[in-house]
């Protein structure tokens, strides 16, 4: 059975509510009017973004219907097909139907990239790729992210400082789709050690129940461990390049915190104290620089999901980055628009979480 798309957001806003309920009934007046708040604000940057992509969509040159009809369609079909999409009433009136159905959980049918299809379930099968591939990019990234940046503000300008500095700048500046391209061509083409795109081996995508589309989950539950291995090996390029490619962010913000927090006078108490230094650096300071940090990996949701639309059109990865990108190029409206609702619902959670969770750690952001 495949994870709809109702399941998977079902699911997702019922572990929120949760926890939002627990932050309101259990946190103080002044916790619980942050969190009314912030959810409040959620809902018009949602849709402002769906009022721009909708405006944006209908500017760009081209015509959605024509690019799914063969070249010389008579123009009576075309007209039919239009009035069906309901692209011959008036802008207005398309606008208010575009943001009511969004209302009801109707993200329409698409146009083209699977015609006929309704959104929801070409998003249900495609959503779940897109965490596959950036809930291992967002751990690798916090992992080395903030051991480099420890490391390097505990090394104060030494040469292993200087080396974390150069490196996570060069990470930053380079082009995602670059960086992938550069690892297909070392690893998969030249030492022939990973495959170069695509999710799993089509000899055995067959070969397993896909109950929730996450290869990863599904090999396991399956008990088939050679395709298991596959997909791992399929993952392994891709994380790869998302990761480098946003790793340095967290590298630069954890090292200057840590160095600020390095100089406070408790640090220097607890080194007259005769407390370890390793425990000194990697308890007190590296606990006490997590603050900032948290707020970062909220924003970076939002950057990590653009990023994984380039990374899936660079490694074929049939995720929701790439059925955006598709969308694009065939102005799919229907599709453009869904993926869009996902990724902004995606976004506004994750930072409305983060936000929350700095206003728990944090009370003074409360006022």
């Amino acid at each position: 059975m495949e994870l709809t798309f109702g399941t998977l957001c079902g699911g997702g806003l019922l572990l929120v509510g949760l926890f939002l309920l627990y932050a309101i009934l259990t946190g103080s007046r002044s916790l619980r009017n942050y969190v009314i708040t912030r959810l409040l604000l959620v809902v018009p940057m949602i849709w402002i973004l769906l009022t721009l992509v909708f405006v944006m969509m209908r500017i760009l040159p081209g015509d959605p219907i024509s690019t799914r009809l063969k070249p010389g369609t008579d123009q009576a079909t075309l007209d039919r097909l239009r009035e069906r999409a309901g692209l011959n009433r008036p802008i207005y009136e398309q606008y208010w139907d575009y943001i009511t159905d969004i209302a009801q959980g109707d993200l329409g049918v698409s146009n083209n990239v699977e015609q006929d299809r309704p959104v929801t379930d070409i998003i249900g099968r495609r959503f779940p790729a897109t965490i596959e591939l950036v809930m291992p990019s967002i751990l690798l990234m916090l992992i080395f992210g903030i051991i480099s940046g420890a490391l390097s503000a505990n090394r104060h300008k030494s040469a292993m400082d200087y080396s974390f500095r150069i490196s996570s700048v060069v990470a930053y500046a380079i082009p995602i789709f670059w960086l992938g391209l550069m690892l297909q061509i070392v690893f998969a083409r030249e030492l022939n050690l990973l495959p170069v795109a695509q999710r799993i081996n089509p000899q055995y995508a067959n070969e397993f129940e896909h109950r929730t589309n996450l290869y990863v989950i599904d090999t396991l539950l399956a008990g088939n461990w050679a395709a298991f291995g596959d997909v791992l090996k399929h993952l392994v390029l891709p994380t790869v390049t998302l990761t480098i490619a946003l790793v340095g962010v967290f590298i630069r913000l954890t090292r200057s915190n840590m160095i600020e927090i390095l100089q406070e006078d408790y640090v220097t108490a607890s080194r007259a104290r005769g407390v370890p230094e390793r425990k000194v650096v990697y308890f007190h300071a590296l606990r006490n620089s997590f603050i900032p940090i948290m707020t970062l990996i909220g924003l970076q949701v939002a950057v990590l999901l653009a990023g994984a639309v380039l990374t899936e059109t660079t490694f074929s990865w049939d995720g929701l980055g790439k059925l955006l990108r598709d969308g694009i190029a065939l102005r799919d409206y229907p599709v453009v628009q869904g993926a869009v609702v996902v990724f902004a619902i995606t976004v506004g959670v994750m930072s409305t979480l983060t936000d929350i969770l700095y206003a728990f750690i944090d009370p003074r952001i409360r006022f």
